[in-house]
């Protein structure tokens, strides 16, 4: 554990930390499932409709999947300097000091 230049003990943040893998996993999967699913809809669609509609809905269909896997493959970007240390704010720790 590293120290300040006080010597206390430096702590880091809670706040600052990144979040949960599983919590990034199930936005992922998500944000997946709900294009799959308007792809699913474009599909119904285009046997449904006729004209510009049904050639609108069958490249929807056709584009969906690759858009559906690249953002699902995509992570949240890491964000340098986000973590910062706290000195910890413990009024016993300053009067066993002094």
């Amino acid at each position: 554990m590293s120290t300040n230049r006080r010597g206390e003990p430096t702590v880091q943040s809670v706040t600052s930390a990144r979040s949960a893998a599983d919590d990034d996993i199930n936005a992922r999967m998500k944000h997946y499932l709900v294009t799959m699913g308007v792809r699913t809809g474009c599909f119904v669609l285009a046997f449904v409709t006729q004209g510009w509609i049904r050639w609108t809905c069958v490249g929807l269909a056709v584009v969906l999947p690759y858009v559906a896997v690249v953002f699902a493959n995509a992570r949240a970007p890491r964000v340098a300097g986000r973590v910062s240390a706290v000195t910890p704010q413990d009024p016993h720790r300053r009067q066993l000091d002094q």
